[in-house]
């Protein structure tokens, strides 16, 4: 069979309807959270009674491949078919993992093996290049910035939620790409709330314990309309509740902001459209931050400021400051409200 590369969820609803099964997957890439739920859904192939003496689990620097193609070679006790998992393959050389292409090369028709290599890729050629001609592989990417929100909202749609822009900007900036939390915390919203529910930034206070009044998404609008005031109201916040509220993240929101504020000034295409497209946005919504922060920031001030939170960056870190990050962040802002747009 020709190899293919199904997304997430597509290969997740072919393991579900138990239709168009391979007799071999590759699952390899960084993101982990991916690879870990489709092992479940491929253990899941073997109803429960008969995992004794159909299902393998095995682990890559415990066993040899020789022992896991021998496994692959037996036949299902009473029953259409037999998984077999290798996990932790990222442990081991890729010569090794190389030695199983002469079975992927005539796999055994009632045997499903499941190659995982967690956190990082595949690299042994013949190993690809077998899986590709008689397999599926699936590669687990780690999510972009750009790609964050899009994903995060598809996520709710999938649990039967709405959610507020507000509560949508809150997951990202305080849970972020780590996937694993964003399923847990949103699975537990779609249980609370019920389905066809709004998830709102009170829902989130409440439920997950992110402030709704002190964020890193208050923060960013309230230096977009300059407001001095609840701007330093929130750095006071984050000051008394730094575990919750590192400036890690508060200075990525930050460099987003007026990176994405670079972008808007030097679109060329001025329509909303045009705006959305070149920001990579999706909902009209979205474009508000902007079109205020352009009113309020011009193009010498934007790059001052991106100067601005790149020293901060840099001073966070200890080079050439002592100063407390919070008293830091507290200069970055007053430094953000009052850039004059001298650059250099």
């Amino acid at each position: 069979m020709a190899s293919s590369t199904p997304t997430f969820q597509e290969l997740k609803r072919r393991l579900a309807a138990r239709t168009q099964l391979a007799p071999v997957y590759l699952l390899h890439g960084e993101e982990g959270y991916y690879i870990d739920e489709l092992v479940k859904d491929f253990e899941a192939l073997v109803p429960e009674e008969e995992r004794d003496f159909n299902l393998y689990v095995l682990y890559a620097p415990e066993t040899g491949m020789d022992d896991v193609m021998e496994v692959c070679h037996r036949y299902p006790m009473m029953a259409e078919r037999q998984v077999v998992i290798v996990k932790e393959a990222q442990a081991i050389r890729a010569d090794q993992l190389n030695k199983l292409h002469s079975y992927i090369e005539r796999p055994n028709p009632t045997t499903v093996l499941v190659i995982a290599v967690r956190g990082a890729q595949a690299k042994g050629k013949e190993l690809l290049a077998a899986v590709k001609k008689n397999g599926v592989t699936f590669e687990s990417k780690r999510l972009s910035e750009k790609n964050l929100v899009p994903a995060i909202s598809d996520l709710i749609k999938e649990k039967g939620l709405n959610v507020d822009p507000k509560a949508l900007s809150m997951l990202r900036d305080y849970i972020g790409a780590d996937l694993a939390r964003l399923y847990n915390e949103i699975g537990k919203l779609a249980l609370i709330l019920g389905q066809g529910a709004m998830v709102t930034p009170e829902a989130i206070e409440r439920n997950i314990g992110i402030s709704k009044d002190f964020n890193n998404f208050e923060l960013v609008d309230a230096i977009v309309s300059r407001n001095a005031g609840k701007a330093f109201a929130i750095v006071e916040y984050f000051r008394n509740n730094p575990k919750n509220n590192p400036t890690v993240m508060t200075v990525s929101s930050l460099f987003n902001q007026f990176a994405n504020l670079l972008v808007y000034h030097y679109t060329r295409d001025k329509t909303p459209a045009g705006y959305m497209d070149a920001l990579g946005l999706r909902a009209t919504w979205a474009l508000r931050s902007y079109e205020t922060a352009a009113r309020n920031y011009n193009v010498r001030q934007t790059i001052e400021i991106i100067s601005a939170i790149r020293e901060f960056d840099t001073r966070s870190k200890g080079i050439g400051s002592r100063q407390n990050e919070y008293d830091l962040l507290k200069d970055l802002i007053f430094h953000i409200l009052t850039a004059r747009g001298i650059i250099g």
